[in-house]
């Protein structure tokens, strides 16, 4: 490989494939097969979650065309930045350098032209990896870091209450989500839960006092859970923790200090707390009660 720098230019559909398995290893420094950097990477995601991905991203590239950037060179595409943006709320969605080329400066063009597609946002909005060097960038970009934690485990099945006042959500809930997405994070989903409708089970609560949602996958784990108030987040919660397989282990994840509910509950489930990552934020508090989706957030 030359000296030449790499080129970064927007992102095209074709590049998608290819960005989906720069994502899967931007975080390894070795390849699993030969114990050496290099390229190709091996194949580090179900073909499931990665099709997942891909889908996801062709529908961010659809949407915000100007918030998704590739860097390249003469071996090819060598990192990505995906971005969008929901009404005044600026999102990174993944981000990511292949690893024998992490500390180079591409990451950090890359990050610039993304957060140029988000120039006239009052908010921003990414979740970080415990990366130093990525943690350090965001910080320098004005980000606010929060940390987080994650609840895995067997769910206590005899600890599980009687769940009441939550159903099964659809499409045509679409005005009740956005709305909820607004009192909680100050911006709505929009076309995103259509993708998230596509993968997931939704459930819905709606009260005279409160109203929420959560997406929940098959494993009962909760994919993104907004309410407008701590009853109402718990339910959901205890709600997605008693769908799953018996057999099975459970993840509540993006779980932030304004959440305790999150965590009174999963222990309660008799799942174990841990930490992992941050939230990252600009222009607003953490949102709560929350548990933001991964790269939709």
């Amino acid at each position: 490989m030359s000296g030449a720098p790499a080129l970064v230019r927007p992102m095209r559909p074709e590049d998608v494939p290819v960005v989906e398995r720069i994502s899967a290893t931007a975080f390894h420094e070795l390849d699993a097969r030969t114990g050496q950097p290099g390229w190709p990477p091996p194949v580090l995601r179900p073909p499931d979650r990665a099709s997942a991905w891909v889908r996801r991203t062709l529908h961010l590239l659809g949407t915000d065309p100007g918030g998704c950037w590739v860097s390249e060179d003469e071996s090819g595409l060598t990192g990505f930045a995906v971005s969008f943006t929901r009404e005044l709320m600026w999102i990174l969605a993944s981000y990511g350098v292949r690893p024998e080329l992490q500390g180079r400066g591409v990451g950090t063009q890359l990050l610039d032209a993304a957060r140029h597609h988000g120039r006239g946002c009052l908010r921003g909005m990414l979740a970080s990896s415990a990366d130093p060097r990525a943690v350090r960038r965001y910080h320098g970009a004005g980000f606010t870091l929060h940390p987080q934690m994650f609840l895995h485990g067997r769910v206590d099945r005899s600890a599980l209450p009687v769940v009441e006042k939550v159903r099964d959500g659809t499409a045509g809930d679409r005005d009740l989500l956005d709305s909820v997405d607004r009192r909680t994070r100050g911006a709505a989903h929009l076309g995103d839960h259509e993708v998230l409708l596509s993968t997931h089970r939704l459930v819905v609560s709606e009260t005279g006092t409160g109203a929420g949602y959560a997406y929940v996958d098959s494993s009962g784990s909760p994919a993104l859970l907004a309410a407008t108030d701590r009853r109402t987040a718990r339910r959901l919660l205890w709600e997605a923790l008693a769908s799953g397989p018996a057999d099975t282990d459970v993840e509540v994840d993006h779980v932030t200090a304004a959440n305790p509910w999150a965590i009174d509950v999963g222990m309660a489930a008799g799942l174990a707390l841990h930490q992992r990552g941050y939230l990252a934020l600009r222009g607003m508090k953490p949102p709560a009660p929350y548990l933001h989706h991964g790269s939709l957030l």
